[in-house]
């Protein structure tokens, strides 16, 4: 009897998401281009992890359905990217926000 667990992490994946992972993830970046480059703030490091975490999440979204060990790996790091920010945030929120 497979678990829960193993059926949402090893799952197949869902295209739907992965274009919504994906545009979010570029929409994040895109924004901090936009005011590093264009405007001249400083880099909002939360952003980037955000990005990061999307990106990845909507890269195992996208893996066809034979590849659903290397779609659990991907989704196991974006979650470690996106809990790591969590707690950069809540032990030294200096670092993430400026």
């Amino acid at each position: 009897m497979p678990s829960i667990i193993d059926e949402t992490v090893f799952g197949d994946p869902s295209r739907g998401l992965a274009v919504v992972y994906l545009c979010g993830a570029l929409l994040l970046a895109g924004q901090q281009v936009y005011y590093v480059i264009v405007e001249g703030a400083t880099p909002f490091y939360a952003g980037l992890f955000l990005s990061a975490g999307m990106a990845l999440s909507g890269i195992a979204e996208s893996l066809p359905n034979p590849r659903r060990r290397a779609a659990g790996v991907l989704r196991v790091t974006a979650l470690v990217v996106l809990v790591s920010m969590l707690v950069i945030l809540f032990v030294t929120p200096d670092l993430l926000i400026n």
